[in-house]
């Protein structure tokens, strides 16, 4: 039986083509699937290829498709669609092999590698140092050697992309960004799962590297899913370590770490869709994470690369959601109540416990949520032996008394109102959880964002999946991106990951100039790995580049919301989709004076709110809260009102002592690095008056 690929670029080619031929290339495809040997497939040689594998097929009377086929062993790639002169001129140029030193299937420019280099002094070559042996290791194409060796600067080295074999180029990018090739090759040397050392195509498609750029498809189901959206190409195509930490069968609970834009959360989705396919009928896995907006965008995503029968065997919901609906069925009918309605539970247990000590409502939630809660010391006792390390108020054992008079009124007020607090249901839940609950209640849990959960979320969640066993539990997260102020350490939550960790280095969303920008943003602060040891996120790069981050300042409000209108005005006019544009603000009140603006000059403006996903039916300029960004991303990032008393929200900062005070800013830190790090080609930052204390 014949092998038909559809590889990366192919499918970028044909998201440039005029809807009309795309339903042509489509039903092209699905009968090239089928039967690439069919007598109606109307194959033409490229005499001037520079390989002989290369050879055109029609699909009507302006377009052609270029494929390269191993008829012997019957494998077909469709590489690229273009019109006739076009196509034909790609396909001279180009060269198809398997690579020697990486076992992978390398589509490269050969045409420029064959001009003439003109070698210049190699005190002025980016890669001099580096003799042939070890570029051929990385994956140079030995055609590209010459070409390679004397390229001058890293503008011309990024410049040289489309020329250059995809994992080559990455690896020669980290080689450029001055890492070691000793690790480089390690790499490698951990990706070259079902390498091969033949030229065989079909042996090649097998390996991590190639389905990072080849596709098979099975069935008709599938190859319309991916014509359908045919840029998503998250849904379809993994990079070697993403493809590895999917596919890894672990013993006990599994940690992936990975800076903005590195597709954690795609690693966690298509783990998933993996462990689903080997489910039994009655078992189901749970996908959760800490928001519920952001639950729906994985629910909506996840439609997009399993089958109807993947689908049942997942449950997406925010954990919140889950443990409401859970405590219900036990028949425990309390709700989850949030800031303002505890704000005010808090004051009246202060009033009610007689409190005198001018302590706020504020450092008693904190104190119940960072000492009681989580260290499980929900009675007196329990309190008075906690540890308060960290905590910059200083409580002897009679103020401790005291505090916790207003607890036990803050309690009995829960319990007479039918209402709990996040950490306080947790707790509950999990109690009754190992009450009833023997065994698992899921034999796997997926959990995204897994930073901004909190010790009690994971003590539940370590019940849910029950004793350790294989592949219980899958977390990816990233400190750097913690906007809620929850902190847990895996291991002091019975969640053992030593050994069991990796780590995404490759950033696919943002710009190089971008991620740097943002990164800098949170220099000098100190963040965990989850665990107890630090991860200092300098280990990510990304491969794409494009200019820094736009920063203007305006005298006024009026004068910043025209220069927003004028930018996303110029780019719409230059081509740029509405749906790739979003205008972010800190606070509602501030979004909606920008979308009536937005609005009133003209642009159709559609909100992206926390009770619904970006629909992308609908067009219009996205507009959201830095809150609701978070896990999606765009062309165009505006990241507007970054003022002083905004950024970071002067009502937001946490005055109690110190700490507080510190843990507080970082967040708003973290608030704006991952608003900026939602920007795949450019990012805008504006502001008007004083300019926020961060951008100095």
């Amino acid at each position: 039986m014949a092998t038909v690929a559809i590889s990366s670029d192919f499918l970028t080619a044909f998201a440039a083509l005029p809807r009309h031929v795309q339903g042509k290339v489509t039903d092209f495809v699905n009968k090239f699937r089928n039967d690439p040997t069919s007598p109606g497939i109307n194959y033409e040689k490229i005499n001037d290829a520079a390989d002989k594998k290369m050879c055109s097929v029609r699909i009507d009377d302006t377009y052609r498709g270029i494929v390269v086929r191993q008829q012997e062993i019957g494998v077909y790639l469709l590489l690229w669609i273009d019109h006739h002169d076009e196509a034909y001129g790609w396909a001279r140029r180009k060269k198809c092999e398997v690579n020697s030193a990486t076992g992978n299937i390398q589509v490269f420019d050969i045409q420029h590698a064959n001009d003439e280099v003109q070698p210049i002094a190699p005190e002025f070559c980016l890669f001099a140092e580096y003799s042939d042996e070890e570029l051929l290791k990385i994956g140079v194409p030995e055609e590209q050697l010459t070409f390679v060796k004397n390229i001058p600067h890293l503008t011309d080295f990024y410049a040289s992309k489309d020329l250059l074999p995809e994992d080559a180029y990455e690896n020669l990018e980290w080689l450029a960004n001055e890492f070691p090739i000793e690790d480089v090759l390690a790499m490698i040397e951990e990706n070259k799962k079902n390498a091969t050392n033949t030229d065989n195509l079909g042996e090649a498609l097998q390996t991590a590297g190639s389905q990072k750029s080849f596709v098979v498809v099975d069935g008709e189901e599938e190859l319309l899913r991916i014509m359908a959206e045919p840029l998503e190409k998250w849904r379809v195509f993994l990079h070697p370590t993403q493809r590895r930490i999917v596919e890894k069968n672990c013993s006990g609970p599994a940690r992936v770490l990975g800076g903005a834009g590195t597709g954690k959360t795609v690693v966690a989705m298509h783990r998933a869709k993996w462990l689903a396919s080997k489910l039994g009928e009655k078992q189901s896995i749970l996908f959760t994470t800490f928001t519920a907006n952001l639950a729906a965008d994985i629910k909506e995503n996840l439609r997009k690369i399993c089958t109807t029968q993947e689908q049942r065997h997942i449950e997406v919901v925010n954990l919140d959601a889950w443990v409401s609906q859970y405590l219900r069925e036990q028949g425990y009918n309390s709700n989850i109540v949030y800031d303002d309605t505890l704000s005010g539970i808090w004051e009246e247990a202060i009033a009610l416990a007689g409190d005198t000590s001018g302590l706020t409502a504020q450092f008693y939630a904190e104190e119940w949520a960072k000492v009681v809660a989580s260290q499980d010391a929900f009675t007196q006792d329990a309190y008075l032996k906690a540890s308060r390390l960290g905590r910059g108020t200083r409580l002897d054992r009679k103020k401790r008394v005291q505090v916790w008079h207003v607890f036990d009124e803050y309690l009995n007020i829960l319990r007479d109102r039918a209402v709990r607090d996040v950490d306080t249901a947790y707790y509950e839940c999990r109690k009754i959880a190992e009450k009833n609950l023997p065994n698992a209640v899921f034999p796997h849990i997926v959990i995204d964002e897994g930073q901004d959960l909190s010790p009690n979320a994971y003590r539940l969640l370590r019940v849910l999946a029950g004793p350790e066993h294989q592949n219980d539990l899958f977390i990816v997260g990233d400190t750097h991106q913690r906007i809620y102020k929850n902190k847990a350490t895996l291991s002091k939550c019975g969640i053992k990951v030593r050994g069991r960790s990796s780590y995404l280095k490759i950033n696919y969303r943002t710009t190089e100039e971008i991620r740097k920008y943002a990164f800098a943003l949170l220099k000098g602060i100190p963040f965990d790995d989850l665990d107890e040891d630090y991860d200092d996120g300098k280990v990510c790069q990304s491969l794409t580049h494009g200019d820094m981050p736009t920063v203007q300042n305006f005298k006024d409000a009026a004068g910043e919301c025209a220069y927003i209108v004028s930018e996303i005005k110029a780019l719409i006019q230059s081509g740029v989709d509405a749906k790739s544009i979003c205008v972010v603000a800190r606070t509602h009140k501030l979004l909606n004076d920008y979308t009536a603006q937005l609005t009133q000059a003209g642009l159709r403006v559609y909100e992206i709110k926390r009770s619904k996903v970006d629909d992308r039916n609908y067009d219009g300029i996205r507009v959201a809260t830095m809150h609701r960004v978070k896990g999606l991303e765009f062309s165009y990032m505006f990241v507007a009102a970054v003022n002083k008393r905004i950024v970071p929200l002067a009502s937001a900062i946490n005055h109690t002592d110190a700490p507080s005070e510190a843990e507080s800013i970082t967040a708003e830190k973290c608030l704006l690095y991952v608003a900026l790090t939602r920007a795949q080609k450019r990012a805008y930052i504006t502001c008007y008056g004083t300019p926020s204390e961060f951008l100095e």
